[in-house]
């Protein structure tokens, strides 16, 4: 089954997305999500002028020969831009796969190991009262997990995952240059126990709880506040320090019982090697659009599952519902999985995007339409074009730079 053409759409309904779609001489079409929030231009050139002309001629189901030429072929491998081209290309062939055996991708990777994926929310508020009141929306909307944020007191512009005070949709990236916040370590290590005390106390320990540090602590500092957080039982504390430096977790673990997830910003199972085989974190949250596809995912997730470590899929809105869905067949199969963290995708983005996966009281199923399920309106995508956006710089308050 040879493919006839392979092309990008970039588009924006509300976030930058940017697409891979594959079409094969029977005029079967897979989609491929290749966004990286950022660098979106980037990735679309690459697969524009280095990638797609590569795949005209191929055989469509040779997808593991397929994600080797593209990734062995380069020799200048890695990194997120190259990695998140074959996760479109790989990605893509597989929901081409799906279409030509008539079966959801899922039942391709081995079936169902599970009913159906449990999801968690995201909860926050300028405020501990708005964040507990945006805790109680989402257990009454049915959420079994949920990841609370709350602004720090004196730090609120650099406080992440905080919506703004002017009621807009919680949305990090912005304009065509980097907004800069101000962070405060010292005040943060003393409030967010405090945070996790009130939801705790509010409504007791019958759900899952989640905080995202989103990489700002120093190991020490980590490994403090994952003892602080104890009494509190979290579900994880997520992305504790910065993820590059993997043998921080060492010094982690030796302070903390907390369970530890990273990975969103992982590009390749190198990135996580030492994580996953020294047993350094409980959860490996790597995407399928960012980690070289379904292929190289599931081998991940196969090397996480002989040291326990389960997932726990980076599933935010800068993802396209293609990415998600492909998340949810992974999530399915696999023997591991953790949990799946769940944005959604708020309009315009019903008008590009048709899918077929199924959310409810908390849980996901990706459905069982041949391949992905989902399909993308090529006019409608036409009619939001691209606007640059840029996620934030951190600064500490005496001005120097910090992650953010």
């Amino acid at each position: 089954m040879k493919i006839t053409d392979a092309s990008v759409v970039v588009t924006s309904p509300g976030r930058n997305f940017v697409l891979l779609k594959v079409t094969t001489e029977d005029g079967v079409v897979g989609w491929g999500d290749a966004t990286l929030n950022g660098r979106e231009l980037a990735v679309a050139s690459y697969l524009r002028d280095h990638v797609c002309p590569l795949l005209v001629g191929r055989d469509a189901t040779r997808i593991t020969d397929t994600w080797s030429y593209l990734y062995k072929g380069a020799y200048w491998r890695r990194g997120p831009v190259t990695m998140t081209a074959i996760a479109a290309v790989d990605v893509a062939l597989w929901d081409v796969a799906g279409k030509l055996a008539g079966a959801p991708v899922h039942r391709l990777l081995g079936g169902a190991a599970r009913d159906e994926v449990t999801l968690y929310g995201h909860a926050s508020g300028a405020t501990v009262e708005e964040a507990l009141e945006d805790v109680a929306a989402h257990l009454d909307a049915g959420y079994r997990a949920v990841r609370v944020q709350a602004a720090v007191p004196g730090a609120e512009a650099g406080s992440y995952g905080v919506p703004p005070a002017d009621g807009r949709v919680y949305e990090p990236a912005s304009g065509e240059r980097p907004a800069e916040d101000r962070w405060d370590t010292a005040a943060y290590l003393e409030f967010l126990p405090q945070l996790m005390a009130a939801v705790r106390e509010r409504f007791g320990y019958g759900f899952a709880l989640l905080h995202d540090a989103h990489h700002r602590l120093s190991p020490i500092e980590a490994g403090r506040l994952g003892a602080s957080l104890e009494p509190y039982r979290m579900f994880w504390l997520e992305d504790p320090t910065p993820a590059e430096d993997q043998s921080a977790f060492r010094t982690i673990r030796q302070h903390t019982t907390t369970p530890l997830a990273v990975g969103e910003v992982f590009n390749s199972i190198w990135d996580c090697q030492q994580l996953i085989t020294e047993r350094l974190v409980d959860y490996i949250r790597t995407s399928v659009s960012h980690t070289g596809g379904i292929t190289h995912l599931r081998r991940v997730f196969s090397l996480a599952e002989l040291y326990g470590v389960r997932s726990g899929s980076h599933g935010a809105s800068d993802l396209s519902p293609v990415s998600f869905a492909a998340a949810l067949h992974v999530d399915l199969a696999i023997p591991n999985f953790g949990i799946q963290e769940h944005m959604g995708h708020r309009d315009p983005a019903g008008e590009v995007f048709r899918t077929g996966y199924e959310i409810a009281d908390g849980v996901a199923h990706p459905g069982d339409a041949p391949g992905l399920g989902v399909d993308v309106d090529e006019e409608a995508a036409a009619r939001y074009p691209y606007a640059p956006r840029y996620l934030p710089v951190n600064r500490l308050l005496d001005g120097s730079v910090h992650d953010w």
